[in-house]
């Protein structure tokens, strides 16, 4: 146990450090009260010094009223560096702007020096300070344009303001004080401009003038007046007219200036001067030297993403074709980065809805973030757009092809396509340009072979390779690309004469060598060819066929005969040499533009013959072969089936089709065997209500169910049966009044044609509630019947 002096110690030391830390605390209390002190102290004197300020500053705005006597520009620089030494953007906005105003008004004094605010920087002792203040100013000003709307009518006025300051002292034009003698002081005010410009820029002022730009520009009606859209053009070009077009100020001026949506555009019809601007400093060549460079224009796109390096592409385009003599110098660097940037947009272009895409109204679905406030605009964007596959462009693109005429002799257009007049040499010579023989190439050269390295080759496939790139980019206007490309009826024609002019052999065999070769330049000749079908498909699906049979538009039938045939042969040979199997990406592609044009002139053939008995077949394909190949189950034969079935003989092919339908009866067991009997459905039918009992008992059988047997039994109106043992005969019966009923034009499912009493869906069949479902048991009826 403890003695009492040891108690009475313990306790004396515990007193000890409780006195000692109380201390302590009201000390730190007695601290932090006096800091506190000191900062309300401070804030309140600050508070009182800057309501003082303003209180001086308001009285000097007061007092400088219009009719009183111009203040000295020492004045001005006085107050102005007290507003700045407090300046507040919510609170001092009105003060700036009458500050803004008295500056704007000591330039405009006549014959004063004193008066005149850019006096200042010709003193040595205010030099310095005046180049500050007035960079100050100035970011101020473009702090104010980030924030006002340009839709508001006082907001309007502001921002016309402060553009007239800006345009004031970045330019010495204006300069009262630079006139008669002070000529000589023009070297060093320049010099003082370009040093104001460079701070502007170095804080971001392109990017306040796109916000101005975009605002003003990107809504349903502009509202940005002449002035101001003048002003800030002007104040865009400034810093890079100054550089001498640096590249270091062309990247920014393309970023924020170029890609404000429809620019081009609203300069043109707002200010066309300012685009004589462009065109006199030869802007867009230079733009064009700089974009063509694959880093530099990489960096621009990533920089502005998929939508506005859409605006940015038809703001060049615009210009292209106001200046058609630069794109005709320049016609390879354009192309260049014209495909470049829609390479970058296809990236992120994705052929379905998911949770990573966006809706865009040009490119579709879009993997990248889509900026929502450029639709108000996109009709703007999509008419810049068309000018791509505008008649101009195409004709300066396409120079080299277009120029050149076909060797053939021009006929009247209604004589009869089989006539022998109506056989052009030339077409011929087509023809048969792609024939295996010894004699091909003595055929080729008097039309003049051409290797697929030289330039003029080079030239084509990279334009080619830009209008196929912008049909896989630019999704939701595919088909306003496909008609602007065919609107020249004189440019597929040449470029298939282009096409059968290549390589050393020409044709088939060169475009099936760049199949099995994944280097760029069989790339570009099949893109080429991608480009030549799918625009040739496109025109042949809108041409009627006087047009085609009797005018002869772009093509003529002979033309259609040798071009099939190549197609024909070529997508045989891609399936047969097992190129389809694995096909994908670019390959996968070229076979549906080709398989595709193929089609469309085999079904056109096959309603209004152009081309000779027997042109669709391949001789070197042996029926026996390819029941072979079918037996092993061999992809490449399915394939033909499935795709091109016109190469084998029709009789063997419905031998084909009775052999597999046999197979399969047999596979599902709907053939009788001395072991097993097929199942069997029966159905009863009224012959006052045939279709509707058939259609009622038949529409919900399975797959299954309708390909095996069904036996019908006929009752009269009183229900009684009718004599008759269906072995297949009562059912074929059925079929036929069936398929007779649907096709009668009295029930309005389907109608005739006038002339030739052609059957096609009645636009009226919807007053049936179920006519879908009824041209869907038409379709089963109609196979049943082919299948028995």
């Amino acid at each position: 146990m403890f003695t009492l002096s040891q108690t009475s110690r313990a306790w004396f030391i515990d007193r000890a450090r409780q006195a000692r830390e109380e201390r302590l605390v009201q000390k730190e209390r007695e601290r932090a009260a006096v800091v506190i002190q000191a900062h309300v102290r401070s804030f309140l004197c600050r508070s009182q010094l800057q309501r003082e300020i303003r209180r001086e500053i308001d009285d000097f705005f007061k007092a400088d009223d219009p009719g009183s006597t111009k203040r000295s520009a020492l004045c001005i620089f006085k107050i102005a560096r007290k507003l700045l030494f407090l300046f507040r953007i919510k609170e001092d906005n009105e003060r700036f702007e009458k500050l803004c105003r008295s500056i704007l008004s000591s330039m405009d004094a006549e014959n004063e020096p004193k008066v005149w605010y850019v006096s200042l920087a010709c003193s040595k002792d205010l030099t310095l300070l005046w180049i500050k203040q007035i960079k100050s100013i100035l970011w101020y000003c473009c702090e104010f344009l980030k924030q006002l709307k340009p839709e508001i009518l006082q907001d309007s006025r502001l921002i016309t303001l402060y553009l007239t300051m800006l345009v004031t002292f970045t330019d010495t034009s204006t300069w009262k004080i630079l006139r008669g003698k002070g000529e000589s002081l023009r070297p060093a005010m320049n010099h003082i401009c370009a040093n104001i410009m460079g701070h502007l820029n170095q804080h971001g002022f392109y990017s306040v003038l796109q916000i101005l730009l975009t605002r003003g520009l990107a809504r349903p009606r502009p509202c940005l007046s002449k002035g101001t859209l003048t002003a800030a053009f002007s104040l865009a070009l400034r810093p890079v007219i100054a550089a001498q077009f640096s590249d270091n100020l062309i990247r920014p001026f393309l970023i924020h200036i170029m890609s404000v949506p429809a620019l081009v555009t609203h300069l043109s019809t707002v200010t066309p001067e300012r685009l004589t601007v462009l065109e006199s400093h030869d802007m867009l060549r230079k733009f064009i030297i700089f974009l063509r460079d694959e880093d530099r224009c990489r960096d621009v796109c990533e920089s502005l993403e998929g939508c506005h390096t859409l605006c940015l592409m038809g703001n060049l385009l615009q210009l292209g074709s106001l200046s058609p003599r630069v794109l005709e110098e320049e016609t390879d660097g354009f192309v260049s980065l014209l495909t470049q940037m829609l390479c970058y947009c296809q990236k992120y272009v994705s052929q379905k809805k998911s949770n990573l895409t966006h809706w865009h109204p040009v490119l579709g679905w879009f993997s990248q973030s889509v900026d929502y406030g450029l639709n108000e605009s996109m009709h703007l964007i999509t008419k810049q757009l068309q000018f791509l596959w505008g008649v101009p462009l195409i004709r300066i693109f396409f120079c080299d092809i277009l120029s050149k005429k076909l060797l053939e002799s021009q006929e009247p257009a209604h004589r009869h396509p089989a006539s022998p007049q109506n056989v052009l040499p030339v077409k011929s010579l087509l023809k048969r340009a792609f024939q295996k023989s010894a004699s091909v190439r003595n055929i080729l050269r008097p039309v003049g072979g051409k290797r697929v390295d030289s330039a003029e080759v080079q030239k084509v496939c990279n334009i080619c390779v830009l209008y196929q790139t912008s049909l896989t980019t630019l999704t939701q206007i595919r088909l306003q690309i496909l008609t602007g490309l065919t609107y020249l009826d004189d440019l597929l024609p040449k470029l298939w004469a282009f096409i059968c002019e290549l390589g050393p052999h020409g044709g088939l065999k060169l475009f099936l060598e760049c199949l099995n070769n994944d280097t760029e330049e069989s790339k570009q000749l099949l893109s080429m060819l991608m480009l030549f079908c799918d625009c040739s498909r496109h025109l042949i699906t809108i041409l009627d066929d006087i047009e085609v049979y009797e005018e002869q538009i772009s093509f003529k039938l002979e033309e259609l005969v040798t071009i099939s045939s190549f197609l024909n042969s070529f997508v045989f040979k891609m399936i047969w040499d097992g190129i389809v199997e694995n096909a994908k990406g670019e390959t996968l592609e070229l076979f549906q533009s080709v398989h595709g044009w193929l089609m469309v002139l085999y079904e056109r053939d096959c309603r209004r013959r152009f081309a000779p008995e027997d042109h669709w077949l391949r001789k070197d394909l042996k029926p026996s072969v390819l029941f072979q190949e079918l037996d092993r189950d061999r992809k490449r034969a399915q394939l033909i089936l499935q795709y091109i079935p016109h190469v084998i003989p029709h009789k063997n092919r419905v031998l084909l089709f009775r052999t597999m339908v046999t197979k399969e009866k047999e596979k599902l067991g709907l053939v009788e065997t001395s072991s097993a009997s097929p199942h069997v459905t029966h159905i009863t039918i009224r012959r006052s209500r045939m279709l509707e009992d058939g259609y009622e008992q038949l529409r919900q059988l399975s797959q299954h169910a309708m390909k095996g047997v069904i036996r019908v039994k006929f009752v009269n109106d009183l229900g009684v049966d009718e004599a008759g043992i269906d072995q297949d005969g009562v059912f074929k019966e059925f079929l036929e009044e069936i398929i007779k009923r649907v096709f009668d034009p009295a029930l309005n499912l389907f109608k005739t044609t006038s002339g030739d009493e052609r059957l096609y869906p009645s636009p009226t069949s919807y007053i049936h509630e179920n006519y879908l479902q009824l041209f869907e048991f038409v379709g089963k009826m109609l196979g049943k019947a082919v299948y028995e």
